[in-house]
């Protein structure tokens, strides 16, 4: 991009600014797994290839250790995830806050209020508190970009990992980003030997330890001084202290009231907060999620009003404001109402796309008594009628954990653990692995559609495709499995019914472990029809509803036969598989 004397301003997602800024920062590592609101990060940054080595790492973990050593020997890096990676990448969170960092390091975290794309709900500042690391939360796309900026700056001045906090709205919200250009980092790259600062064993952890208490006190000073906190003095009679999203909320339904708006939110500002309540007559304190500023403030003997009137569960908005505060004025919420026709709109559940190779694999399983363990995917739809083949879900790769542990609690009815397969790169291997250790009999299936399909068909380790676009060795699921020592490996087609149907009874009735790869492309990635459209030839339908236990969108059961629609029809072929009166026909067959 070129850079004039006038700086260019552009309108950003902040997921968009947060990789700008990580251009800007001097970053040259990143890595992360792609897991939404966060993915796009990584995907923006790829396009500064020229200053920033990006990568998809099989996993959080793996990807968080990768950028922290990048940082032990000097280069500014950054690692993405979504909130629920920080749980997988917690155990070296937690050490390299005392080992510290060299380089300027970034831990963006997306968190997720609402659950929009998630299986629960998280606050990722109760990571920072709890590694004892400094977290930034931007309000907008502007703030994304600079914050990465500054946080760069703090984490190379005290030596710590730094946590960016964004959520949904920030990620995906678009607002004016001025830019700037790039600060190139003057580190020498390369590790010092020195045991004593990067070795935590005991006899040098407990000291490391002092450090961070120390750099904690040191930090809760700079953040009371730092341009990412400010007061906004207005009404003194009204004081606001606020974060993140939460701020653009509290500014739109309090206009007129003073807001202390903590952009650097932890190590907690004290000073700046005693300063900001001296003399108020009244301070809220609104968070999204947990109350941890509200404990913290009460915690200083100052009185504040937060959790009692402000929700915890769920996003903020305008309108949650308002409502908290008419009950905080004692009056009658008078927002706008939802239209009278949203009451009479048909529910529409989430449902596999039309085409889903997935669809193959429950509607197999649909034919047999079995307990089915899922995991976190596309394939999670699998639990909704009228497939209704998934029974319990965790956490990535719990899929395969979760099956052997209802076999060893003596589960009475055969169990398939059934994971995709960027999740079996990302935590599954493992949990095969253990099967075969502690000899377990699952039937565990990966899903495998060539992609991390669910958060956009981003590049894993089986599509032999790198996140900056080159060729590398595609790993085999098959050849991993027989090396954790799976004897009973297949690879079946999907949409072969008969195939299908016959491998899983198959290995069902076995009493060894196994594993079946279920291996077809997602249409949507492979952006093409899988076959010919199908039609339902009307006199030959017996309306029997052998074609609607599919669960395909584009067969319309509304009326007394069904219909296929031709427009979302991708010709996978199952429904014409599965008519027993051969009514299903595609389309070339009819007209030629």
């Amino acid at each position: 991009m070129k850079e004039g004397k006038q700086r260019l301003r552009q309108l950003l997602s902040g997921n968009e600014a947060i990789a700008r800024g990580a251009y800007e920062a001097g970053i040259t590592v990143a890595a992360g797994y792609p897991g939404t609101p966060s993915t796009e990060i990584l995907e923006n940054a790829v396009l500064y290839r020229d200053a920033i080595y990006c990568e998809w790492s099989p996993n959080e973990k793996v990807a968080f250790e990768m950028a922290a050593a990048a940082s032990c020997a000097g280069a500014r890096s950054i690692v993405t995830m979504k909130h629920v990676g920080l749980n997988v990448a917690a155990d070296p969170l937690m050490t390299l806050s005392y080992i510290g960092v060299e380089g300027g390091m970034v831990i963006c975290v997306a968190d997720d209020p609402g659950m929009h794309s998630s299986q629960n709900e998280q606050d990722t500042r109760q990571y920072a508190r709890f590694a004892k690391i400094p977290i930034f939360e931007p309000s907008d796309s502007q703030e994304a970009k600079d914050f990465v900026k500054i946080g760069i700056t703090v984490s190379e001045t005290y030596k710590t990992p730094v946590i960016l906090r964004s959520t949904t709205r920030i990620s995906h919200s678009r607002s004016i980003v001025e830019f700037e250009g790039r600060q190139e980092n003057p580190k020498p790259i390369g590790l010092e030997k020195n045991p004593p600062r990067f070795v935590p064993i005991p006899i040098w952890g407990r000291k490391m330890r002092k450090k961070v208490e120390e750099r904690l006190q040191q930090l809760s000073q700079a953040a009371a001084q730092s341009p990412a906190n400010r007061i906004e003095w207005r009404d003194r009679q009204l004081r606001i202290v606020t974060s993140g999203i939460a701020y653009q909320y509290a500014r739109e339904v309090w206009p007129d009231a003073s807001i202390l708006k903590l952009g650097f939110s932890y190590p907690y500002p004290n000073r700046l907060i005693r300063e900001f309540a001296d003399g108020a007559n009244s301070l809220l304190v609104i968070e999204e999620l947990d109350d941890i500023l509200e404990q913290h403030i009460k915690a200083l003997g100052i009185a504040c009003i937060g959790r009692d009137y402000f929700p915890g569960i769920g996003e903020l908005s305008v309108t949650v404001l308002q409502e908290s505060r008419a009950r905080l004025e004692g009056k009658e919420f008078c927002g706008m109402s939802s239209p009278k026709y949203i009451d009479c709109l048909p529910a529409r559940p989430p449902v596999l796309c039309p085409g889903c190779p997935h669809r193959g694999i429950f509607s197999a399983l649909g034919k047999h008594d079995v307990v089915v363990t899922g995991d976190i995917g596309c394939y999670s739809l699998g639990t909704f009628k009228p497939l209704n083949r998934m029974d319990i879900i965790l956490c990535m790769g719990g899929g395969i954990s979760m099956a052997h542990g209802l076999d060893k609690a003596g589960e009475k009815k055969k169990i398939v653990g059934i994971v995709g397969d960027s999740t079996f790169f990302h935590s599954g291997i493992t949990g095969l692995l253990n099967i075969v250790y502690n000899k377990g009999c699952s039937t565990i299936i990966v899903v495998d559609n060539r992609s991390t399909a669910m958060t956009g068909h981003q590049e894993h380790p089986g599509t032999g495709l790198t996140l900056m676009g080159e060729k590398t060795t595609a790993v085999s699921i098959e050849q991993i499995g027989k090396a954790c020592g799976i004897e009973r490996v297949h690879t079946i087609d999907p949409y072969n019914v008969k195939e299908t149907q016959r491998i899983i009874k198959q290995e069902l009735e076995s009493e060894k472990p196994s594993l079946i790869v279920s291996r077809a492309v997602c249409p949507l990635r492979a952006r093409r029809k899988v076959g010919a459209i199908r039609r339902i030839e009307n006199e030959k339908c017996r309306a029997c509803g052998a074609c609607l236990k599919l669960g395909c969108p584009a067969i319309d059961g509304s009326k007394e036969k069904p219909e296929i629609n031709e427009y979302l029809c991708y010709g996978c072929g199952l429904c014409e598989q599965m008519c027993p009166f051969k009514a299903i026909t595609d389309t070339e067959e009819t007209t030629s």
